[in-house]
């Protein structure tokens, strides 16, 4: 990319971000708008600006979202979107100090070399071509065995030492926090009771029930409560869901009914397009009643017969729950297996059943298949970045050539196609990598999803940053290569292609703050999508709150996705130093965006107390590993004779990792029993402690008839139970 394609790519990002961010603050001040700008803080009760519509300062936001508090959005948002924003600025430290130091040195040092210019006269020329501006500012500018790489290597001392700090720092932050979190006085179901799952078929003449409350009660006499044996549900969860169907249906034609006068019919055939017309308020009302008469026997035959073998057990105390979370209750490790249980909202009941070494093999073979879908997907997107530059556009598609010769449309292109192909491309990959982090048999919805951020983080690196740098080189260089397959002409070759590639990744990161973030403020999708639905679909209250709520952050794409960038801003801050510029921009400004968003937008689908932060700590530590690696491989290409002097932070990055693993991972693991022991501000009601847990399907519409019997042990106090 030439450098005036490469200023006008980011000018025009600008602009729209800026175009973007009036628009927002134009928007939100328009009271219709409030569903779509303030959702988090119209369901907690709480105004969604200060004063007027008219009267709002329109940079309010800003100020809003930096003068907030940590705890402000523990609050609204939850301790783990805190910890996104330990992340967030965690990362903006260690850029921001990098960059103090290594811009003002290393950009003077490649700019007065002259490798490039001497490269093009002919001289040590490894490629034709031309060479952009902005490659005069990386390393590629240095000449090999230059004593200007000492300060390149400093470099890497400089920006591992501060990663170090920064991280050592964070993870004390967030176990403080978590610490914080569970220590609170409120009463938390979760807290109370433990996920038992790999139960042994019980004797003769015992249910299911019976086996595992008696098992509990002989361990724990004093502090067991009752149990609730996890059942097969795949039935009644269809029954049900039908059954909220139907009332969401009666509810819409009885709205129509008030509105028009008119009773609404329907037809009774495929999505209500044939069969026989009908009163719709008497169809729904009728299916309603069979639905629940079905609901309740089924419920009944899910309760006494289909018990399986696992469990959630409750105690009277924190303290007695978070000891038998963390013990041994079996000599046999795939028998009783047991840990703390979930959130009730986040369970994955499917999953309980699969027993351990079920699992264990699950989890290899998913390995498997994600890495044959790394491989895989790197021969597309490696095609994709190679194919969509011009120049090869022009081989492939001769009849282009006019079209792209006009000098408006060529900047354009040269600016953005290869970067919007690439992101459309990634788009299509997290919802397959969720579903298989669930087909491993993990039992909560918040590690399905830390499992699939950890595959698509390692996509990502593997196929975005590693595919893009080596895929456009090799695409044009392979005949060379076999013509001349020597190991000097293949590492020249990936020398020049690290630096070279930086202004595609500039360009990227541009593209995912300036837009990717200006999208995310101003919401425009949302609010156009929400507007259709409220105008022409929805007609009850229900169908109005259902078409603005706006879920979760999506760390499940978003860690990735801001993991990637770090990626590529490690690998290439010593290489191509401009490029921490843009990773401040695109932290600093993700903080800025997602601290309003967290305020104000987005509702957390669970808590999981900040268990997502090891994993994030473990990949910055991964891609500050490959950054070292890199700049190796890279100070090697440029035969510097000291580039053993790497190898040193290889191997401290490793024994940090460890050390941070030993000192700090238990307490994310298992709940410290001095955090449990705290006094809570109210005694625990355990009986709606353990209603929490009860799944929808199997809640009684009638409560007081219903006493849910087979799989819900019923609470002895210890008297009795010694009578026994």
């Amino acid at each position: 990319m030439e450098f005036g394609s490469f200023l006008v790519s980011l000018g025009t990002s600008f602009v729209i971000f800026v175009v973007l961010m009036l628009l927002f603050t134009w928007l939100s001040r328009k009271s219709g708008n409030a569903p779509i700008y303030y959702p988090n803080r119209i369901l907690k009760g709480l105004e969604p600006w200060e004063g007027t519509s008219l009267t709002r300062n329109p940079f309010a936001w800003m100020r809003e979202a930096l003068t907030s508090s940590e705890q402000d959005v523990v609050n609204l948002s939850g301790v783990d979107t805190a910890v996104h924003f330990v992340f967030l600025s965690t990362v903006l430290g260690i850029f921001a100090c990098s960059g103090l130091l290594l811009l003002p040195i290393l950009l003077p040092l490649a700019a007065t070399d002259h490798n490039l210019k001497n490269t093009k006269n002919g001289t040590d020329t490894t490629s034709k071509g031309t060479f952009s501006q902005l490659d005069n500012l990386s390393m590629a500018n240095i000449t090999k065995k230059s004593p200007r790489l000492w300060a390149f290597l400093g470099a890497v001392y400089w920006i591992s030492l501060v990663t170090y700090f920064f991280l050592w720092k964070a993870y004390k932050h967030v176990s403080t926090l978590r610490a914080q979190a569970l220590m609170s006085t409120d009463v938390k179901p979760e807290q109370f009771a433990i996920l038992v799952r790999d139960m042994p078929s019980p004797p003769d003449g015992q249910t299911q029930k019976e086996f595992i409350d008696s098992y509990f009660r002989e361990i724990y006499p004093e502090t067991f409560y009752r149990s609730l044996v996890a059942t097969e549900n795949s039935k009644v969860n269809k029954i049900w869901g039908k059954l909220e169907g139907y009332k969401k249906k009666l509810a819409r034609a009885e709205a129509i009914l008030a509105a028009t006068n008119n009773r609404p019919t329907n037809k009774t055939g495929l999505c209500g397009l044939v069969g026989k017309q009908v009163d719709s308020i008497e169809y729904y009302t009728e299916l309603i009643n069979e639905s629940v008469a079905n609901l309740e026997t089924e419920q009944k035959a899910v309760l006494a017969e289909k018990q399986q073998t696992a469990a959630v057990v409750f105690f009277t105390t924190r303290v007695a729950a978070a000891s038998a979370a963390q013990s041994l209750h079996c000599q046999m490790v795939d028998k009783w297996t047991v840990t703390e249980a979930p959130e009730p909202r986040e369970l994955l009941w499917q999953n309980l059943n699969i027993k351990l070494f079920s699992r264990i093999i699950r989890q290899y073979v998913i390995y498997f298949f994600v890495a044959l879908t790394i491989l895989f997907y790197m021969i597309p997107i490696a095609f994709v970045s190679a194919v969509t530059t011009l120049e090869n556009l022009q081989k492939i598609i001769p009849f282009i050539k006019p079209i792209v010769e006009i000098t408006a449309i060529r900047t354009i292109l040269e600016s953005f196609l290869p970067q919007i192909a690439l992101l459309v491309f990634l788009a299509m990959l997290p919802k397959l990598l969720l579903f298989l982090s669930k087909a491993e048999g993990i039992p909560a919805q918040s590690h399905a999803i830390r499992a699939a951020s950890g595959k698509y983080f390692y996509f990502s690196v593997f196929n975005v940053f590693i595919g893009v740098t080596l895929a456009g080189t090799l695409f044009n260089t392979v005949k060379d290569i076999a013509k001349n397959p020597k190991l000097d002409m293949v590492i020249n070759l990936l020398a020049t292609s690290l630096p070279k590639s930086a202004t595609f990744f500039l360009t990227y990161v541009s593209l995912k703050f300036f837009i990717g973030y200006g999208l995310e403020l101003s919401r425009i999708i949302p609010l156009i999508i929400f507007h259709l639905k409220k105008k022409y679909v929805c007609k009850t209250e229900a169908e109005v709150k259902e078409a603005w709520y706006p879920g979760d952050l999506s760390y499940a794409t978003r860690v990735p996705g801001d993991l990637l960038i770090l990626t590529i801003t490690f690998c290439y801050s010593v290489i191509a130093p401009l490029i921490l510029i843009f990773g401040i921009t695109y932290f600093g400004l993700g903080w800025l965006v997602l601290r309003n968003q967290a305020l104000k937008v987005y509702v957390p689908s669970y808590e999981s107390y900040g268990r997502m932060w090891p994993h994030i700590h473990q990949r910055i530590l991964a891609a500050l590993f490959l950054f070292q690696v890199v700049m190796f491989g890279y100070l090697g290409a440029k035969t510097f004779f000291y580039t053993a002097l790497v190898i040193p932070l290889i191997i401290a990055s490793l024994i940090f990792g460890y050390v941070c693993r030993q000192k700090f991972y238990g307490g994310f693991k298992h709940t410290a029993l001095e955090v449990a022991c705290r006094e809570l501000k109210q005694s625990p009601d355990l009986e709606e402690i353990f209603r929490a847990y009860i799944p929808h399907s199997l809640s009684s519409h009638k409560p007081e008839e219903h006493e849910f019997k087979g799989a819900m042990s019923r609470y002895q106090d210890f008297n009795a139970i010694a009578g026994v």
